[in-house]
């Protein structure tokens, strides 16, 4: 059986815990930050996990990680 491949923009973005679920970085930090409040940004510095409906789906795309 050849290896899965993995795919390249998840294995960047997803990280996946020791007890199984995935972790991501938050959206909407990147660019327009002038309006948004140093409450606002300061909480969008942490990570959080993923919903569990599309946990199954990116670990299939990390099955290595």
């Amino acid at each position: 059986m050849p290896k899965m491949k993995t795919h390249s923009g998840s294995k960047k973005r997803f990280k996946v815990t020791g007890t199984g679920k995935v972790k991501r970085p938050q959206a909407f930090k990147k660019h327009i930050l002038t309006k948004k409040s140093a409450k606002r940004k300061r909480n969008l510095r942490k990570s959080i996990m993923t919903s569990p409906a599309n946990e199954a789906t990116i670990k299939k795309m990390i099955p290595y990680k």
